[in-house]
């Protein structure tokens, strides 16, 4: 210990270090410590409640300290951690079977089940969903090589695909990528819902990408203020990729795992991609990635192409072949959906919102006021936890098990505080 006089007095506990001090400035971090949480409630160390609207950046999908996950983890850490992917790993191959079948369902456009596509998916397992989506590239440019030449990956203007070089070339906000290059080449940005811009880059690629072997795109792009993509534009963007040969990669990091009603929001379309990328809800906050491919497009991958050290270590693929069935089964996304709707019914009566947007329990308003990251900040006096994109946008991202009497508490309290904050 490089401070052992902090450990002299047994009796005495030692006082919290600095975090300004010891960790990077990289997160404007609030002064609340949380150290417990259940469902869709956290808990701070001074023993005080809040409603959790944000549940990690969408990650704890079946709520804090769902039993079901914490028995999975107790009773794997008993076995085994890690035994390395040189060797088939227990619970990765029932993961990716369920994987497989959650990617090839057919839902209607609210998200609710109508069948399957019948359709084989491969997986290979990593960390986070900036992992996933340098894994999603890879498999693509691998693919173009061989079958195309091609190599450029066209994506959306206000995307988010991660904070790697790669991933954050992909990421269509300058302002995230200025102070980070150059930046690896081949990658170029349209605009969302504009068809024709998109066949047009594909038809007359930039001279950056090169001819296109995959176009990627989010859904709903959460961290660029929960702007959802059209379902008849995600219609034609499958058509055009098709027509192009090249391949279509949808990011569900954030809106995969029934966030939005369906499993994958791409399935409310009507389309199935090529590839996606995954995370967040996947290891219901226990840290995991995963890219998926259809077999025949997966199968350009070979040993030696693609690795990761702890990715779908056993303990990952315990807890994350739980959640996917802890989510089957209790049917969340019947749930999400209604829940959902409700959601979007009690935001558009806030004071000042003039527009909501998004589906099932992925939400984001826009107010007429620049407040938002006052709402935040004020919001924990009031026992809400929240999160702002810019100064105009708050985005919901609840547990997928939060109730609508929690929706309804929440608005109590947030709709005065708007109020409060614009005067």
């Amino acid at each position: 210990d490089p401070n052992p006089s902090r450990f002299q007095n047994p009796e005495k506990e030692p006082s919290m270090p600095d975090a300004s001090e010891f960790l990077m400035h990289t997160y404007g971090r609030l002064p609340v410590t949380f150290v417990k949480g259940r469902g869709a409630v956290l808990t701070d160390d001074r023993g005080r409640d809040y409603l959790d609207f944000l549940a990690g950046v969408g990650v704890v999908c079946l709520g804090h300290c769902h039993p079901a996950l914490v028995e999975a983890l107790k009773r794997q850490a008993e076995r085994l951690w890690q035994a390395s992917n040189y060797f088939t790993v227990e619970h990765s191959t029932e993961l990716a079977e369920a994987l497989s079948g959650l990617l090839s369902q057919t839902t209607d456009e609210l998200g609710h089940l109508a069948g399957s596509t019948g359709s084989v998916w491969r997986t290979f397992f990593c960390n986070s969903g900036a992992e996933a989506n340098e894994g999603a590239i890879k498999v693509a440019r691998k693919w173009g090589r061989e079958r195309t030449g091609a190599t450029g990956i066209l994506s959306l203007k206000r995307s988010f695909h991660g904070r790697t070089l790669a991933t954050l070339a992909a990421t269509g906000q300058e302002p995230l990528q200025a102070a980070f290059r150059p930046l690896p080449p081949g990658f170029a940005h349209v605009e969302l819902n504009d068809a024709a811009a998109l066949a047009e880059a594909l038809a007359r690629p930039d001279e950056a990408t090169g001819p296109v072997c995959a176009v990627l795109i989010e859904c709903i792009q959460g961290e660029g203020g929960v702007w959802p993509a059209d379902l008849d534009y995600l219609r034609e963007v499958r058509r055009l990729t098709e027509e192009a040969h090249a391949l279509l990669i949808v990011d569900e990091v954030q809106t995969g795992f029934f966030r939005t009603g369906a499993p994958f929001a791409y399935q409310a379309a009507g389309i199935e991609p090529d590839i996606v990328s995954m995370a967040k809800g996947l290891g219901g906050g226990f840290p995991m990635g995963a890219v998926a491919a259809r077999a025949e497009v997966a199968d350009v991958m070979a040993p030696g192409d693609h690795g990761s050290t702890f990715g779908g270590n056993a303990l990952a693929c315990a807890v994350g072949a739980t959640v996917v069935r802890t989510l089957v089964d209790e049917g969340i996304g019947e749930h999400v959906i209604a829940c959902g709707e409700h959601l979007a019914k009690v935001l558009a009566g806030l004071p000042h919102v003039t527009e909501v947007r998004g589906r099932g329990l992925m939400r984001g308003i826009s107010l007429d006021a620049p407040v938002a990251t006052a709402a935040v900040e004020r919001g924990l006096d009031e026992g809400l936890v929240l999160n702002h994109i810019g100064d105009s946008i708050l985005r919901f991202l609840p547990p997928l098990v939060v109730t609508e009497a929690q929706v309804d508490a929440m608005a109590e309290r947030l709709g005065p505080l708007i109020e409060r904050l614009c005067g």
